[in-house]
């Protein structure tokens, strides 16, 4: 399977560096974006994720790896985090770090779940829950590219309170056509009940299959493994379907 470059050399991507946190911005009432100054950040892609590390005082330390948000734009990057009932590491990144704060990162990470303005086919992303965060850092690289590349996202979530980025995605993009799937509890004005997704919702709000389009699936496992299968039941190509999952690492 082809992949493709990365930014920067393997050993520099893989070695961990220092961000200081410049900024934070409550996306819901369990997620935050981090604003990240990173002096030396190689650059990334947009749908690459890296490692953050936190140590203790005791030398005691532990690891979780994040979807960047933010267009590729320097040495800076943002991280979308959303809170883990029980979690170890997201309740800590969500409800205490602060600007002046300091994380140790390693990346950028991933070379398959990416997209390139340089991409001419139409693009649908499907996003479950926090898995919006890599889609939206495509929209963002698509927008700054100044790329007509011809946006589709379905965005499936539990009730409206769980929304990120809405303010931005309620703005809209030229080119960007948004669709919500509420699957507990929907707006009064929404006009899909709620429910899980289903083949009608791709087939309805996504690319028919004979137009080619790459798509990119995100969310929990059980969502992206059931999202896939229903685009290659409704005939699009497997090599077509590119997917990244999350599942329960101990937040």
């Amino acid at each position: 399977m082809e992949r493709t470059a990365v930014p920067g050399r393997l050993g520099d991507r893989l070695r961990w560096r220092a961000g200081e946190v410049t900024g934070r911005h409550m996306e819901s009432a369990t997620g935050v974006t981090l604003t990240l100054d990173v002096p030396d950040w190689p650059g990334h892609l947009a749908g690459q994720h890296v490692d953050v590390k936190l140590t203790a005082e005791d030398g005691y330390s532990t690891q979780r790896s994040y979807s960047i948000a933010s267009a590729p734009n320097g040495r800076g990057l943002d991280l979308t985090i959303q809170r883990t009932p029980g979690g170890e590491v997201s309740p800590y990144l969500v409800d205490e770090l602060k600007p002046g704060d300091q994380l140790e990162l390693r990346g950028p990470v991933g070379g398959w779940f990416v997209w390139s303005h340089e991409q001419a086919e139409p693009i649908l992303l499907v996003a479950g829950g926090s898995g919006l965060v890599p889609l939206m850092c495509m929209i963002r690289a698509r927008a700054a590219a100044g790329s007509r590349t011809p946006f589709r996202l379905l965005y499936a979530l539990r009730t409206p309170a769980d929304l990120l980025y809405g303010p931005e995605l309620r703005a809209g993009a030229p080119g960007l056509d948004t669709t919500y799937l509420y699957s507990r509890e929907a707006p009064a004005d929404s006009p899909r009940p709620p429910g899980r997704i289903t083949p009608e919702d791709l087939a309805r709000n996504g690319w028919p299959p004979d137009f080619e389009p790459t798509c990119y699936v995100c969310g929990p496992t059980a969502f992206v493994e059931k999202a896939a299968a229903y685009l290659v039941l409704l005939g699009h190509a497997p090599g077509r379907v590119r997917t990244e999952r999350f599942g329960n690492s101990g937040g």
